[in-house]
């Protein structure tokens, strides 16, 4: 053999006769292969000698392949009889490499003891082509080897199998056999169709490559190799009482992959015929662009047709002829009435009777020269113009009758329904159903609500925590400012100084009391000054409500408490809890201030009857009107005045606040009376009992019910365009706006939005009740 191993052909027939059908020694001729594969790219002649670095390569594999003799290869496949083994199973991996292919076939049966046992039926290594290949396409060579090897066992094999399952270690090969939506060049293509066609895609699992005993005859080894490796037993995770193969990986293909066909997007043209018109005119914006669009095709149409100086598609002044432009409306209301009216036209056009179910039955309609169907009526007598006379007939319905009343809309310039009926009218137009059009023309009409809209409102909300609780007097407390009231300062050689005085009001909105203090100026400083003394005679206050008032914004740095924004809703839970607390409502809100509000128009109706005669105000009798003022509006009923003889007292701030009636006959129940002259504290407990118990039963349930705005509306949303209401410009000079963000209140309805503004090219942000928007557009709106 050595003497022949000097030459190639020398070394072709000692491969040749390593003669191995089942493939035991397969992986070790591969390494013999490879060293020709090698010796044939040099060139060297059949009979010539060879290089001395490839024949020491050749004499190191020939002196391994002499250490073939001590393998030992059981040539059975299980230990007893294979009639004898139970639920027998194949197992067939594949493997590559740049170098070869490689495929084995093992056989797993169950014993009469219930040991398994695998055996070797088949193993077989190919040389990979030298170029031209990829990875991934080698490994798909060779998963179509394991096929070709399992069709061969299958009918040799005289056994019946349970179980085939094809193992790879390649996860672009499992997505080429699971694809289903892609599709692949040629030669990847044909491999697949190879494969499905012997067996099927869930038969295919993935295996490490080191646990694949395919791997090693893909490679080359020698024998010392080939004894440590599986490829000869088997791997053992097969050998597993409760068997897990390896997962199952049906991955998509790679859209990088060079293999896959790009997918080619083809776009088709579907051309409708008979479409209606409707859907044709519900395209364009305006009846002016549709009459010029049709005008324009008309005019190209003709063009084509007969000699005139222009031809093809152009834009041509010929087109807006108002000749031209009749004919394309009358075209128009031709074909709407013939789309609506088909039976009338028909039984018109031969002389008969209209049906007894037409729509139009009561318009007694005509059938006139140019075509169309015009209203017969009773006016025929009149001097009228004809159209006026006998309008042409539209449906309300269809979308060219919207771009009319649309149309006649601008040219009234945004007015009324009247107007706007009156326009299509004189325009000899009658469109059914055409008040309930105009409508939501109007409605719909951005001008109209920007004119004309009404403002956006809300259900009133429930009332808040501090107004229906029981609590100590003026421990909840709305503030505001009024004035201002000239007063005589001191005397000057020219006469009296005069100055100006204010009032700040604070009402205690558990008990609708209130308590006034007069103000030099409106500085924050003085605002402090009279809060001080407030809270000096009424107590701490736990929590104050109030506008955003410049003096009450600069005030809460000088006193002790903590100002809360209204919007910010994750603040306003951590810092009511720490002492006194400043709730700003929202600028613009009013409304929402109206328990104090109220009280200030009280107190104002109160000061001009005491003030009526008086020409000259000092500070003094200022500040004791106040007082008086502050002690006849705590007197006023909170409740209806009961006609219950035995219910003569009134229940007012004042009995809240002083325990006091002017009638002391108070129903003393089971109450012993000695103890109200024993114990002046249960005196007074006791009637502070029961002012509170008529608090709860007659004042407190007098809120219950919402005197203005009951119903729920749909809330404002972010993006919507709005219209800002100023009150220092005209309507029509009023800001537009865009809702950027929202405050649900706790009942989840948008009382308050935050709205941005374009002012001198720059946003701006405000936040704003919902009362002084328009909504314009609406986000949803298309």
């Amino acid at each position: 053999m050595s003497a022949q191993a000097v030459t190639k052909r020398g070394i072709l027939s000692t491969i040749n006769s390593l003669f191995d059908p089942l493939g035991f020694l397969a992986p070790v001729v591969l390494e013999g292969r490879l060293i020709l594969r090698e010796l044939v790219s040099t060139k060297v002649d059949w009979d010539e000698t060879i290089p001395q670095d490839i024949a020491r390569k050749w004499e190191n594999w020939i002196s391994k392949v002499a250490k073939v003799t001590s393998l030992d290869i059981r040539r059975s496949y299980f230990e007893g009889s294979i009639s004898e083994m139970s639920g027998l199973e194949l197992h067939v991996f594949a493997d590559a490499s740049v170098s070869a292919i490689s495929a084995v076939v093992y056989v797993l049966g169950n014993a009469s003891n219930g040991d398994r046992q695998i055996g070797f039926v088949l193993g077989k290594s190919k040389l990979a082509p030298e170029h031209g290949h990829s990875v991934p396409r080698l490994e798909l060579c060779a998963a179509v080897l394991a096929c070709q090897l399992y069709q061969c066992v299958s009918e040799q094999l005289a056994v019946s199998l349970t179980k085939v399952v094809f193992y790879t270690d390649s996860r672009v090969v499992l997505g080429y056999i699971c694809n289903k939506t892609r599709r692949f060049y040629q030669y990847v293509s044909n491999r697949v169709l190879k494969i499905v066609h012997v067996s099927s895609p869930n038969q295919w699992n993935h295996v490490p490559t080191e646990l694949n005993p395919a791997d090693i005859g893909s490679r080359g080894a020698s024998v010392e190799q080939l004894k440590q490796s599986s490829w000869l037993v088997g791997p053992n995770f097969l050998l597993e009482e409760c068997l897990s193969n390896p997962e199952h990986y049906p991955l998509m293909e790679p859209d990088c992959d060079k293999e896959i066909r790009p997918e080619v997007v083809v776009r088709s043209t579907k051309v409708v015929v008979g479409q209606s018109l409707a859907r044709k005119v519900s395209k364009f914006s305006t009846f002016d662009t549709l009459v010029r669009a049709l005008s324009t095709l008309r005019h190209i149409a003709v063009s084509y047709h007969k000699n005139l100086p222009c031809k093809g598609w152009h834009l041509c002044p010929a087109a807006k002829d108002v000749q031209l432009r009749n004919e394309v409306k009358l075209s128009l209301y031709r074909d709407v009435q013939l789309e609506f009216y088909s039976k009338e036209v028909e039984c018109l056009s031969v002389g008969k009777a209209l049906p007894r179910d037409s729509t139009i039955l009561s318009l007694d309609p005509k059938l006139g020269s140019d075509g169309l169907l015009h209203v017969g009526g009773r006016l025929s007598r009149s001097k009228l113009p004809l159209l006026e006379k006998n309008p042409i007939v539209l449906p309300g319905k269809h979308a060219l009758s919207r771009l009319l009343v649309e149309h006649h809309h601008n040219l009234v310039h945004h007015q009324g329904r009247t107007f706007n009926e009156g326009a299509v009218r004189s325009a000899g137009l009658w469109i059914t159903g055409g008040k309930r059009l105009v409508s939501s023309v109007i409605q719909k009409c951005v001008v109209c609500r920007r004119l004309r809209g009404r403002f956006e409102c809300q259900k009133m909300s429930d009332l808040p925590e501090d107004r229906v609780e029981e609590a100590s007097p003026f421990s909840y407390v709305g503030v505001d400012v009024f004035g201002p009231w000239e007063v005589v300062a001191r005397r000057t050689r020219g006469g009296h100084a005069a100055s100006k005085r204010w009032a700040v009001l604070f009402t205690c909105l558990v008990l609708r009391a209130v308590h006034i203090e007069v103000l030099e100026d409106l500085s924050s400083s003085a605002f402090t000054n009279a809060l001080r003394r407030f809270v000096s005679v009424r107590g701490k206050v736990k929590m104050y409500r109030s506008d955003r008032g410049t003096n009450f914004v600069g005030a809460i740095d000088n006193i002790q408490v903590t100002a809360i924004n209204v919007e910010d809703e994750s603040v306003k839970g951590y810092l009511k809890k720490s002492g006194s607390v400043w709730v700003f409502n929202s600028p613009h809100s009013s409304h929402m201030g109206g328990v104090w509000e109220r009280m200030i128009g009280v107190a104002r109706r109160i000061l001009e009857a005491m003030l009526l005669g008086v020409k000259s105000l000092s500070h003094d009798v200022l500040v004791t009107l106040m007082a008086e003022v502050s002690a006849i509006i705590n007197s006023r009923p909170i409740v209806p005045v009961s006609n219950d003889p035995e219910v003569p007292d009134v229940l007012s701030p004042s009995a809240l606040l002083t325990q006091k009636l002017e009638c002391d006959q108070v129903s003393l129940g089971n109450m012993d009376v000695k103890d109200l002259y024993r114990s002046q504290w249960q005196q007074v407990q006791y009637l502070a009992n029961q002012f509170w118990v008529r608090w709860r039963k007659e004042y407190l349930q007098s809120l219950q019910g919402r005197r203005i705005w009951h119903e729920d509306h749909d809330p404002l949303r972010v993006g919507d365009v709005v219209l800002l209401r100023d009150a220092e410009v005209a309507r029509n000079f009023w800001p537009m706006a865009r809702v950027t963000r929202t405050f649900p209140s706790q009942d989840g309805c948008v009382r308050k939005v935050e709205v941005c503004v374009a002012k001198d090219k720059q946003k701006v942000f405000y936040t704003r009740p919902v009362v002084e928007l328009v909504l314009l557009v609406s986000a949803g709106s298309s």
